[in-house]
């Protein structure tokens, strides 16, 4: 008789209860020491940012000249604003201030930015110097742009004479009191772009631009076809910030111009001070101001949503 031997059976599985994962809980003294570190920033953030935004909503709801009692209107404030001619006229005006201050501050900010990327004397020196006028009060800039302006006496009409150009009236003049203000505004903020800019440059790696000159792509290709398209995260921000600056812009237009001549150069924040401290109409500022805020959102989030197609992260 043969004997047959049966095979060994596998050992089923021995299946293991499920562990679930639990988050730590937190003590109330973790979030108190929390609390406790954020106390310092937190305070001044709610005192001096949330609490006046959400007062000037209530504010914009009623007619208030900063010394009577409030008279609530609903939404009148904004329905006369809306049908004013005068708030499309200054909404206009910062249009074109942003229209040709932008352009400006970019281009001459990527200018600087690659030629102090480059092997110079006195880099440091140069690149501080440039930086400067960043870190300069806007009313001492604004001065200086005004007396170098002058129509009378200007250095730059000086210099323009002398070459036998024309001599413009500048911030007495209607048509040019804008661009003033636009000269101004570039000239000192050409520094925070061109080290924004220069950031970017030398974050590009080095290895492209070598690959390129073996291949024999000239300066301008590699401009075009390395240097800007890796750039466009540094480009991106700029962008966004100088365009929320730019819808901002009052300090440079109220020392230079005052919103004049005939309030050629008024701007959106300009009349809200008017409207407050010049005409007592406290709401009515509120309100103006909330429109602006609506316009800077609405733009910042079409660049956000369309960064996707233009930015580019190596």
């Amino acid at each position: 008789m043969t004997a047959h031997l049966a095979e060994p059976r596998a050992a089923a599985p021995v299946s293991r209860p499920a562990v679930r994962r639990t988050k730590p809980r937190r003590s109330w003294k973790h979030y108190g020491w929390v609390l406790f570190f954020l106390l310092p920033s937190a305070v001044p953030l709610v005192l001096f940012t949330i609490v006046p935004m959400v007062s000037s909503i209530w504010v914009s709801l009623h007619e208030w000249n900063l010394i009577s009692r409030m008279r609530w209107v609903g939404l009148d404030n904004y329905g006369s604003l809306l049908i004013d001619p005068k708030t499309g006229r200054i909404f206009l005006n910062t249009l074109l201030y942003v229209a040709g201050y932008l352009p400006l501050v970019y281009v001459g900010g990527l200018g600087l930015a690659m030629a102090l990327n480059r092997k110079l004397p006195a880099r440091a020196f140069l690149r501080a110097t440039y930086f400067l006028p960043v870190v300069t009060s806007w009313v001492v800039v604004a001065l200086v742009w005004k007396w170098l302006l002058n129509p009378s006496n200007g250095l730059v009409n000086k210099i323009l004479g002398a070459v036998g150009l024309g001599q413009p009236g500048w911030w007495t003049d209607p048509d040019w009191a804008l661009v003033s203000v636009i000269l101004a505004s570039a000239w000192k903020d050409l520094g925070f772009v061109m080290v924004i800019l220069l950031a970017g440059l030398q974050a590009i790696p080095k290895d492209l631009h070598e690959a390129a000159i073996v291949d024999g792509a000239g300066p301008w290709q590699r401009f075009w076809r390395i240097t800007l398209p890796l750039l466009t995260p540094s480009t991106f921000f700029v962008v966004v910030i100088s365009l929320i600056n730019g819808f901002q812009v009052f300090d440079q237009v109220y020392v230079m111009t005052g919103g004049g001549p005939g309030g050629a150069s008024q701007v959106v924040v300009g009349q809200i001070y008017d409207l407050t401290f010049r005409y007592g109409r406290a709401g009515e500022a509120s309100a103006l101001s909330w429109l602006l805020f609506a316009i800077i959102l609405v733009v910042t989030v079409i660049q956000i949503r369309g960064q996707r197609k233009w930015v580019h992260y190596a």
